[in-house]
């Protein structure tokens, strides 16, 4: 402030906030990716991923299921061979998926194969909610 008490700002470089000498923060993120195709086999909706499925990515398994079930699809399998990653975010989509199928009438499989995921389901209890396969093939025998 001046003599007056109002007007006063600091010439550049003499900011008064100590925050304002911190040196901007290098941040980098790395790409999170999912790839997501669907394709029908057997009469079966089949969706196959591959990547991380985490609150980045899960939206879009979120409106592929939706869509497959707007289109009458009832019986799906979710092929998660090559998911990397899962997260909170990612089992409640594929619950709020089962949940919309099973109110048409219809099944919701997974298929998992690696260790570290299925871990995830048995911690959660939820290997014991969903049908999980060990291959495309076994899930899709196994069609109701």
């Amino acid at each position: 402030m001046d003599k007056s008490g109002e007007g006063y700002r600091p010439s550049r470089g003499t900011s008064t906030n100590p925050l304002d000498r911190l040196r901007p923060l290098a941040i980098s993120f790395r790409a999170v990716n999912l790839d997501l195709e669907t394709s029908t086999q057997g009469g079966s909706s089949v969706i196959s991923l591959r990547g991380e499925i985490d609150v980045y990515t899960a939206p879009r398994l979120r409106q592929a299921l939706i869509d497959l079930v707007s289109r009458g699809a009832t019986d799906i399998v979710v092929d998660m061979d090559k998911v990397d990653f899962l997260d909170s975010t990612g089992l409640g989509v594929l619950v709020g998926g089962l949940k919309r199928v099973k109110s048409n009438e219809g099944d919701l499989r997974l298929v998992v194969t690696q260790d570290r995921i299925m871990k995830i389901f048995d911690i959660t209890g939820l290997s014991k909610v969903f049908p999980i396969h060990g291959s495309l093939d076994e899930a899709l025998q196994q069609r109701t």
